[in-house]
């Protein structure tokens, strides 16, 4: 599973398809929306990733937290949902928004370390302006 736009081109034999979140807090919340992208077959496909990539190995039962917006592609045995963040400090102070995205393995996880949206902040902040 992949974010929903970070499908570049791949061989012949690798089929793109969508894939939908079956649990509407998680795709509403997570950062990716309902819906993913679907990469079966065999041979090598080209993705786009913010920034660098990072990539972890669940295994059964293991979670990894993660800010939404960093999670880049994962396999279809995670699962994924969502988690407020507790506390009125946090919310407020903490820079990281209301909620966080949770993958539960088994499973491949990639995050990547720059969203777009924060790339784009960090450009637009020393961008000269009249």
């Amino acid at each position: 599973m992949v974010q929903k736009s970070g499908f570049l081109a791949s061989e012949a034999g690798v089929e793109l398809s969508v894939f939908f979140q079956k649990k509407g807090m998680a795709g509403f919340f997570s950062g990716e929306g309902f819906i993913l992208q679907k990469l079966s077959g065999h041979g090598t496909a080209f993705l786009e990733i913010d920034g660098s990539a990072v990539e972890y190995d669940l295994q059964p039962g293991q979670q990894i937290i993660i800010d939404t917006g960093n999670l880049a592609m994962l396999d279809a045995t995670c699962t994924v949902d969502v988690r407020s963040v507790k506390g009125v400090k946090n919310v407020l102070f903490g820079g990281e928004g209301l909620f966080n995205t949770v993958v539960t393995g088994p499973g491949r996880v990639v995050l990547q370390t720059m969203p777009i949206s924060n790339f784009a902040g960090a450009i637009a902040a020393i961008l000269p302006s009249k």
